[in-house]
């Protein structure tokens, strides 16, 4: 279904919920958390739509860990679903309409993948759930690369587009590959004309940069972070407003390059739900949104917290649904 309804469906679920929140905060006790959450959920699965390493991956499993650490839930299992860009995961969770014990891992990849791959199920046929993350990408290269700064792999980059490819742990319409294509746009480099080479997953991504199989890479600065301050590998840039995640590399507007850059990571829920249903998932991610075990995690990935729900999501969803149908096709990949 299209957009517009899916928001009127989260306008009208969140209207036929008010009796059910009134009632679950008559329930709470002590901290606020509801009854329900406070009991744990049992046996929830996580469906992470692309391959073990991914950003989906370990943003699925740390919270699942969290989760359970917490002591909202118990049994909780991450599973993977790899293919087309997430679509192929996607057309599971829509499949599977009415499992109440089934979240998937979800973002802006997600919603590239869905036009790139002409999907026929699309983030519309799913119940929102909630955002939960903001991360910056980064300009990588090996260790030994003879790029040094931003500006020896823009030059290189004009001189020889093809010659100097660009790889990613995304699908074409992915956030890995939507940053270096608005990036060569910005240093004026005919997106067209570049070479993006799409890996399954972030272990995959950084393995081809220490092998050197691509002059440089666009990838969350959570898979790279680690590796940098070892000196495995060399951020040039970070895609951010601000320097973030603990590193000395410096944004791309310090470096004159007017683009900034967010990839964003949530959760969604099959349909065929219930109003108590999909809140009892929604007020079982803010609770563990809430704990002090998801700050820590927060701080240690370099995560920034992006947290909303319910219809504030489903909008959300919608606009970045429409703008990255516009990018796509302003830069001739749509």
């Amino acid at each position: 279904m299209g957009g517009r309804r899916w928001l009127r469906v989260a306008a009208a679920t969140v209207l036929a919920l008010v009796p059910a929140v009134a009632s679950a905060c008559d329930a709470s006790i002590g901290n606020g958390t509801p009854d329900a959450v406070r009991r744990q959920v049992d046996g929830l699965r996580i469906l992470v739509p692309n391959s073990p390493g991914s950003g989906y991956d370990t943003t699925a499993r740390t919270a699942a860990k969290v989760m359970q650490d917490a002591g909202l839930a118990r049994n909780v299992t991450v599973f993977n679903v790899a293919g087309a860009g997430g679509t192929t995961g996607l057309r599971r969770v829509v499949d599977d309409k009415g499992d109440e014990n089934l979240l998937m891992q979800m973002g802006l990849g997600v919603v590239g993948a869905v036009h790139t791959n002409r999907s026929q199920v699309t983030l519309m046929d799913t119940l929102p759930v909630a955002r939960l993350i903001e991360e910056m990408e980064a300009v990588v290269v090996p260790k030994d690369s003879p790029y040094n700064t931003l500006q020896d792999l823009v030059t290189a980059w004009k001189a020889d587009p093809a010659g100097v490819p660009v790889g990613g742990a995304s699908a074409p319409g992915g956030p890995d590959h939507l940053m270096p294509m608005l990036l060569a746009q910005a240093v004026g480099v005919a997106p067209t004309s570049v070479k993006f080479v799409s890996y399954g997953g972030g272990a995959e991504l950084l393995a081809a940069v220490l092998g050197n199989q691509v002059a440089f890479a666009a990838t969350g600065i959570g898979e790279v972070a680690e590796q940098a301050k070892v000196g495995a590998v060399k951020i040039l840039a970070v895609t951010g407003a601000r320097r973030t995640g603990g590193l000395a590399a410096p944004t791309l507007q310090e470096l004159g390059v007017d683009l900034v850059f967010a990839n964003w990571r949530g959760l969604v829920a099959t349909s065929g739900l219930t109003a108590v249903q999909q809140q009892r998932l929604v007020d079982l991610v803010t609770s563990m949104h809430d704990s002090p075990e998801w700050k820590v995690a927060l701080a240690t990935k370099g995560w920034t917290d992006a947290f909303i729900t319910g219809d504030e999501f489903a909008a959300f969803v919608a606009s970045e649904n429409d703008r990255v149908a516009k990018v796509l096709r302003e830069l001739g990949l749509g």
